[in-house]
């Protein structure tokens, strides 16, 4: 199997072949690995299903240990595919608190920030 990244990829049922497609996708594409469902009053009030998720949003967590805790998006690490949600954190030996990384997909959307005009622009189109 080769190492590099492949545009002409269409999909495969090996799991190993789906890990390497994430694994070694390139940032612009990895953007697309962070979309998130919408809750229901959001998703009739937008008409869209899911939306990449920003910094600043309110987000639900479905699934794991902070099941049905809601919090601010604080950090989104692409590279990682992971989101740091605030309040929801773990505490270490020495008793520093430490923010839990989650995955996007265990996660819904209460609340868009929309100060920003490009994504305004996605939100309001139809």
């Amino acid at each position: 199997m080769k190492i590099r990244f492949s545009k002409a990829w269409k999909g495969s049922k090996q799991r190993r072949k789906q890990r390497k497609y994430r694994y070694n996708a390139p940032l612009h594409l990895r953007g697309k690995f962070l979309n998130v469902h919408l809750s229901k009053e959001l998703r009739k009030k937008t008409g869209k299903r899911a939306v990449r998720l920003r910094k600043g949003d309110k987000v639900t967590i479905l699934r794991g240990n902070f099941k049905k805790k809601e919090g601010k998006v604080e950090r989104v690490d692409m590279k990682k595919s992971k989101v740091y949600v605030s309040k929801i954190e773990n505490e270490r030996k020495e008793g520093t608190k430490v923010l839990v990384p989650l995955d996007p997909s265990n996660l819904m959307i209460t609340e868009l920030v929309s100060d920003d005009k490009a994504r305004k622009k996605i939100i309001e189109r139809k």
